[in-house]
């Protein structure tokens, strides 16, 4: 079994400032336990930046880029080096991998990343990967570790994905402020109902949420890959789950369901996306329930600005995500067309004759 473990910084920092040592100690046990058990394993650590506050002397997170970047920088020294002294202890080198969404969303650098991952694995090495935050811009980060975590697990077909946490897994309500909250066990569907039991931010060290773990979630399922959101700190948690124990909230698609096809993984998953397309009902139906393309007929307005060939959200006009696909008319053009059926569209604009907005092959429904 290939599985890809994502450890959170609000989990590896603990209850102080530091990362926590003896955390990293156990949770490379666990891991290297599931090597010597015949497993591969990926680790995405989050920390780094939180590391390197304490190893540079800061007091307090900097707010300006580049004494975040140097933090993590710094960090990024002293998180491999911890990992590295534990897991030599059982004889598995561990090879630091740093990733920016520039490095994936070309098609090429996508491919060259999913090789080093497979020859790392077949020398029998744990990848530890992270986000690149010395060189990282907004336009190219990956937000969260979370969606980073599942963007790896796509991109080396992984058998399991697991969200190490602060929190159990997913309840009905906020736990900290309803007693009667509830635990649930296991999603395989995530909507609108779903998606507002959600939390709002992470930690004071994070940046994730439990909202930014259900994007990832739901990336999952489309891509049929099981993930749990667990807490971290329980004992023996990572092994326990590989193991087929229920630990937290488990997020797979009903049996039966196909994975779907890799490069619609890269496009909903490592594309950035440059805008969206708004769907009345009629058209959201036809994608979710019979998997057809988009047709210009069925898109409300687009919002932001896009050319054709590049990645959109496709959106409700309630605002829910539906997916993301490849748009085959500029946002200039959904101005023109939006509403209107295809043999209409060829009168003046012939070289568009037949052509949907979003092809359903280029599309990756959530």
């Amino acid at each position: 079994m290939l599985v890809v473990v994502k450890v959170g910084t609000s989990t590896l920092v603990g209850s102080g400032s530091s990362i926590d040592h003896a955390y990293i100690r156990t949770l490379c046990e666990q891991l290297a336990s599931l090597v010597a058990d015949g497993h591969r394993v990926i680790l995405v650590s989050s920390g780094a930046a939180a590391a390197g506050r304490e190893r540079l002397g800061f007091t307090s997170r900097p707010t300006d880029i580049p004494s975040l970047q140097a933090c993590a920088a710094a960090g990024q020294a002293l998180l491999t080096e911890a990992y590295a002294e534990v897991f030599s202890e059982y004889g598995i080198p561990c090879a630091q991998v740093l990733l920016t969404r520039r490095d994936v969303v070309d098609r090429e650098g996508y491919l060259n990343a999913r090789n080093t991952f497979e020859r790392l694995l077949e020398l029998g090495a744990i990848p530890v990967v992270n986000e690149n935050d010395t060189v990282s811009v907004a336009e190219f980060a990956f937000g969260d570790n979370d969606m980073l975590g599942a963007i790896v697990s796509a991109l080396v077909n992984a058998d399991l994905y697991i969200i190490c946490s602060d929190v159990q897994g997913l309840f009905t309500a906020n736990p900290q402020r309803d007693p009667n909250a509830m635990l649930i066990d296991r999603v395989e569907r995530i909507d609108a109902e779903v998606s507002q039991m959600a939390g709002g931010s992470g930690s004071s060290f994070g940046t994730g949420g439990m909202a930014t773990k259900l994007m990832a979630a739901r990336a999952m399922i489309a891509a049929g890959i099981p993930t749990v959101i667990c807490q971290g700190r329980e004992p023996s948690v990572v092994k326990r789950v590989v193991e087929g124990e229920q630990v937290g909230t488990r997020f797979e698609a009903p049996e039966g369901s196909s994975r779907e096809k890799a490069i619609k993984l890269w496009i909903g998953l490592a594309e950035v996306p440059q805008g969206s397309l708004v769907l009345d009902g009629g058209a959201c139906r036809a994608v979710l329930e019979r998997g057809a393309s988009i047709l210009p007929v069925g898109v409300i307005r687009s919002e932001g600005t896009f050319q054709a060939g590049d990645v959109v959200n496709v959106v409700s006009e309630k605002g829910d995500l539906l997916g993301r696909g490849v748009t085959r008319y500029s946002s200039d053009d959904i101005a023109r067309v939006h509403g209107l059926k295809l043999e209409v569209i060829a009168r003046f604009m012939p070289e568009k004759e037949g052509q949907p907005a979003v092809h359903r092959d280029e599309l990756l429904v959530f």
